[in-house]
């Protein structure tokens, strides 16, 4: 996520030194330094001005600067591509799941064996896998072409190896 916001950073700090104004340094009453480029009334007397051009960033540092965000766009592209990649396979694999089945499965008898439970409960997560968004949260249209089935830890315990 951070890497997305990369190349916005970048354009934000070169455009910096277009609009650079004074920048003041100074100590307030609780010891604390203070840097901005407003000085309260009371402080214009302690305050000194900072040279903001220290902070201005070469030709070559622009240069570099530009490379890492065209490569940070470029890896950007790629990881978009390889996960919709993954997000296509993941929907073939459940709808070839749905369509070898003729449809969800319902565990609604007592008396379901523990790998029946446990392969319904699987096929239940491939089902409502492409319905989940990026913050985790299922698609309202999932349930309408899935059946949620309980994990079956609770009745049959951990998978044993």
């Amino acid at each position: 996520m951070i890497l997305r916001f990369a190349p916005l950073a970048c354009g934000i700090l070169l455009s910096f030194p277009l609009y650079a104004a004074d920048i003041y340094r100074w100590v307030d009453e609780n010891g604390r330094t203070q840097i901005s480029d407003i000085v309260p009334e009371n402080y214009k007397k302690s305050a000194t001005r900072i040279d903001s051009r220290q902070f201005e960033l070469s030709a070559e540092q622009r240069r570099e600067a530009d490379a890492r965000a065209a490569e940070t766009a470029q890896r950007m592209a790629r990881s978009d591509a390889i996960e919709a990649a993954n997000a296509a396979a993941a929907v073939a694999a459940s709808a070839a799941s749905a369509a070898a089945e003729s449809g969800p499965r319902r565990a609604t008898k007592q008396g379901t064996d523990c790998a029946t439970l446990r392969r319904l409960y699987r096929e239940s997560l491939a089902c409502f896998a492409p319905y989940v968004t990026a913050v985790g949260a299922t698609k309202a249209e999932a349930f309408e072409k899935c059946t949620p089935v309980l994990d079956p830890v609770a009745k049959c315990g951990p998978v044993s190896n």
